[in-house]
């Protein structure tokens, strides 16, 4: 097998086009930090600088130049959170029997392609959970799939969006949802006519184009949601304009991140739950309550849902990386790192050999943030 490094590199640029563009909505529509030339230890974190909001003074004409208003530039960090591995061992004998038959190259050519395949899918999950549980407010009924009959709900999500102040103008906008919401949205009959929907994509290829201003995208890691079982849950102490963190009394069970919880004052909105209940406390996403809540208003926390997805790139990050490796290196024997041009995704394939065996590891390590649950809103199914 000394001589097999040099198809397994091919065949790794080959697999990695092929996965970039499989079905996976969250990672293409979040900001990717990726390079290929460095690496990184689980636990390593990441750092960006984040501003506040400004404040505006009069203008008062002098002969001095003001000083200006102070203005505090936050930290925010990313923590590399996973570095997996899938490794595939072959023997000798096994790629002589392979030889008599299929052929060696065809098989490690298809399990890189399915190694990278389960990475990507494990990416795909995680930024699917970080973003609904970092969703600001929700719309639409829970464990009712969206879009039986029109696709009102993504002017709704939209209009959570750019309320809370999201670029509305750059095309950075997503919509991802699940398979069953797309059929859904693919049946509409004002979609599938050419005179309503401006063009035959979706007719003839299946492709939905942009709507409300958002590219729609489907995963298959989109997430289910189980509810809390927090029941008969009191406000402590009014909430304002813009709160986030609700202190409660009275009731029982649990308040979940990604819970949807109503309050009796405000009907108009549904908001999401960012960090669960501790301590009689709980947050919700920004930019808080869109309503004053008075003192031992009722918590509705709601049902079980599918959660849709509508974010703008800026919302969230993902960091990738190859894992690190001790000064020297270690026991493989060649390697490579790609960047796939398609989704970003950053893998390396390394190869070591044993006695009278070789190990193919493909690998990386990544990390993900929702910076600005202001940016993301969740439409339920």
């Amino acid at each position: 097998m000394a001589n097999t490094f040099t198809d397994l590199a091919a065949d790794a640029f080959k697999a990695a086009d092929v996965v970039g563009r499989e079905l996976v909505g969250f990672i293409p529509s979040v900001t990717i930090n990726a390079n290929g030339s460095e690496r990184v230890a689980k636990g390593d974190v990441i750092r960006a600088s984040f501003t506040r909001s400004a404040t505006a003074v009069n203008v008062s004409e002098a002969m001095t130049i003001p000083e200006g208003t102070d203005q505090t530039v936050d930290n925010k960090t990313l923590t590399i959170n996973n570095s997996r591995a899938v490794q595939i061992p072959y023997t000798g004998e096994d790629v002589m029997h392979l030889n008599n038959g299929i052929g060696f190259q065809t098989v490690y050519g298809d399990q890189i392609l399915q190694a990278m395949r389960t990475l990507a899918n494990e990416i795909e999950a995680d930024l699917a959970q970080e973003a609904y549980q970092n969703a600001s407010r929700a719309v639409g009924t829970a464990g009712t799939t969206p879009f039986a009959s029109d696709f009102d709900l993504l002017a709704d999500a939209r209009r959570i969006l750019v309320d809370n102040g999201m670029p509305s103008n750059d095309g950075q906008c997503t919509f991802v949802m699940d398979t069953a919401a797309g059929a859904n949205l693919r049946k509409l009959a004002q979609l599938q006519k050419a005179n309503e929907a401006g063009g035959t994509n979706l007719l003839r290829q299946g492709t939905l184009l942009d709507l409300q201003g958002m590219m729609i995208k489907e995963s298959a890691q989109v997430q289910s949601h189980t509810k809390g079982t927090g029941a008969s849950k009191l406000v402590n102490g009014a909430g304002a304009v813009g709160d986030t963190t609700i202190t409660t009394d009275g009731g029982s069970g649990t308040i979940l991140a990604g819970d949807i919880v109503t309050f009796a004052a405000d009907s108009a909105n549904s908001y999401v739950v960012n960090t669960a209940l501790a301590n009689g406390t709980f947050a919700i996403g920004s930019p808080g309550l869109q309503a004053i809540i008075a003192d031992n208003n009722a918590i509705t926390v709601g049902n079980n849902y599918t959660a849709n997805v509508a974010l703008h790139r800026q919302a969230m990050e993902l960091a990738v990386r190859a894992p690190a490796v001790p000064d020297g290196g270690d026991a493989a024997v060649e390697s490579e790192v790609i960047t796939d041009p398609v989704s970003g995704l950053t893998f390396e394939v390394r190869m070591y050999k044993g006695y009278r065996k070789t190990m193919i590891e493909v690998a990386t390590a990544w990390g993900y943030k929702a910076w600005k649950p202001d940016f993301i809103a969740t439409v339920m199914g």
